[in-house]
């Protein structure tokens, strides 16, 4: 504790901390039995850097903030078991007049640096850094040694099956490499990770944003090893290879509960392997987060708070449509509502709802999980898909006996999931009088603020989006240094609000360029374009006379509704996407 107070006293001299926060900060400490740095950063009292940076002013020692991982030489790390690099919280990182520079999370502790003076019998010098920076540089350079090691092999070399499988799973390298996978995808913001095998290698991709990037290869032989690690992990059969199997993993990456959802399936070069992974902390998004624009906002929150009824979301598989759903059951969810839910699987623990995963093994489907909720004197349903007539029928009666029904469809849009449940043999009457709207979504990649670059748009850019080029000036590129200019936007087809006379100016449109924020993608994050049909009394009578989606969707639009493109031009006006994203995003549905 007498530690913990003399660096919590060098931060107040410095300025960086005021004494009642070093007080408050060290009582917090001493209650949870943390350290004052995990509190002092948690707290954002101090970040890490700042502290890092007094603690190597106060001691006269160099601070470094970034390390090249590509330039530490091997040697070194050869040094270090990467057990007491991660318990040390140290990483040497070069070598100077024969001395090794060694970063340290905390340079007050030097018993760790005696011992690695011991293990190299040269002199050791300390250099301030922050722990994570440490933490991740140790990962990033330890993966690159058991990348090395795994692609050393011959390509004629062959790893033997069976027997020598379990014993290659059991050494370190492969079980760093595949822990290296988990850890750079959190870090990466990946969705999934793909092991697939190749001619000559097996190559590794990342889905982030939506889109796959390849990542990572290791040596084709080392792939009945890789492949056993993760089996071994969601305790599935490492000896069957003939047959697809589904399991799961929890892991504990960077402090957060990581769920991971695994499936293999066989192939001719071998097994293939895909990890979805689901961050059970995750801090779950408000509606107005999601991308909504102010109307479809107000009617949003107007009919989740409706006490009866179905509301169904709609999209391909990816687009975002349970977490619309989790984001609504968030807003209504107070003390005085019974709220269920039946998913395939249950991806985020909400707090205050009940949440079951359907076992179609042992006959638990989700009809036969709606069915029971309809004994739990329940208030709002929430049924992952509707999938069959069984399961569409359960829920418009329940919708019918006075509960708030929500659920999903894969359709391309809107009005198609009425000719869906149609399809699923559900009377158009019935229709009628339980829907209450359709929510058809997709998500698109958020750009970059940092390197996004402005443009004015074409003619032919802004007819792409539906929008009017003569409603703007003429377009003139940008000169060579200019600025661009102030434009005011339109309001979006279909939105509200009076136009001005004459021509407004063009607006911007930008595009994505990449810097190190974005890892060089041009993107960070993605969100939601929407496309809204309410169930009012003129699209009623249209699923009376049982007519077909493009009657409903004109219907609708006549009534206001604005389509997946209209709403996709909002967010490029805005500039929060870019003009390729929403075209790619909503192709289908017009090609339809």
């Amino acid at each position: 504790m007498l530690q913990e107070r003399y660096l919590g006293e060098i931060l107040v001299r410095r300025g960086a901390l005021s004494p009642e926060g070093l007080e408050q900060a060290l009582g917090v400490a001493q209650d949870k039995g943390a350290q004052l740095r995990d509190i002092l950063t948690a707290t954002n009292l101090v970040d890490a850097e700042s502290f890092a940076g007094a603690l190597a002013e106060e001691l006269g020692v160099d601070l470094v903030t970034k390390l090249q991982v590509d330039e530490i030489p091997t040697e070194l790390i050869d040094l270090v078991p990467i057990t007491f690099a991660r318990q040390h919280k140290l990483l040497p990182f070069a070598e100077r007049d024969g001395v090794i520079r060694v970063a340290m999370g905390n340079v007050l502790d030097l018993s760790p640096l005696d011992d690695l003076r011991a293990m190299s019998g040269r002199p050791c010098e300390p250099v301030a850094a922050a722990p994570e920076l440490i933490a991740d540089a140790i990962n990033r350079v330890y993966e690159r040694k058991d990348e090395n090691a795994l692609s050393e092999a011959e390509k004629g070399d062959e790893v033997e099956e069976l027997q020598d499988l379990i014993d290659m799973t059991d050494e370190a390298p492969v079980i760093r490499w595949v822990n290296n996978l988990f850890y750079e995808a959190v870090r990466d913001r990946a969705s999934d990770i793909h092991i697939e095998p190749g001619d000559a290698e097996v190559i590794v991709r990342y889905r982030i944003d939506g889109t796959l990037y390849p990542v990572k290869t290791a040596h084709k032989g080392f792939l009945p090893s890789i492949v056993a690690r993760v089996k071994i992990e969601a305790n599935l059969n490492i000896a069957e290879k003939r047959l697809p199997q589904d399991g799961r993993i929890t892991k504990k990456i960077k402090g957060k509960l990581v769920d991971v959802r695994v499936s293999t399936i066989p192939t001719s070069r071998g097994e293939r392997i895909v990890l979805r992974l689901l961050d059970k902390e995750q801090v779950l998004l408000d509606l107005p987060d999601l991308g909504f624009g102010r109307d479809k906002l107000s009617t949003m929150e107007n009919l989740i708070r409706r006490p009866n009824g179905i509301i169904l979301v709609t999209g391909p598989t990816g687009a975002g449509k349970t977490t619309t759903l989790y984001a609504c059951l968030n807003k209504i969810n107070t003390p005085d509502l019974n709220i269920l839910t039946v998913e395939d699987p249950v991806e985020y623990e909400l707090k205050g709802i009940s949440q079951m995963h359907i076992q179609p093994k042992i006959g638990l489907t989700f009809a036969s999980g709606l069915r029971a909720f309809l004994r739990q004197d329940p208030d709002v349903i929430m049924v992952g898909e509707i999938r069959d007539q069984e399961t569409a029928e359960i829920a418009i009666h329940a919708s019918l006996t006075g509960h708030l029904v929500f659920s999903t469809l894969h359709t391309n849009d809107a009005s198609g999931a009425v000719a869906r449940l149609v399809e699923m043999h559900v009377q158009p009457f019935l229709l009628a009088s339980s829907l209450l709207a359709v929510l058809a979504q997709r998500l698109v990649r958020r750009l970059c603020k940092q390197c996004r670059k402005p443009y004015i748009p074409s003619d032919e850019d802004l007819r792409s989006l539906e929008l009017n080029p003569s409603d703007f000036g003429p377009p003139r590129p940008l000169l060579p240094g200019e600025d661009p200019p102030d434009s005011v936007a339109p309001p979006a087809p279909g939105m509200n609000g009076s136009q001005p006379p004459g021509p407004q100016p063009r607006p911007l449109f930008y595009k994505p360029t990449g810097c190190e924020l974005c890892s060089h993608t041009g993107y960070t994050g993605r969100i939601g374009i929407y496309e809204l049909l309410v169930v009012d009394e003129p699209v009623r009578r249209q699923l009376l006379n049982n007519a077909d989606s493009k009657s409903i969707a004109k219907v609708a639009c006549e009534r206001g509704m604005t389509t997946l493109r209209e709403d996709g031009s909002r967010q490029v006006l805005a500039g929060r996407t870019s003009l390729e994203e929403v075209l790619a995003m909503t192709q289908a549905g017009e090609m339809e």
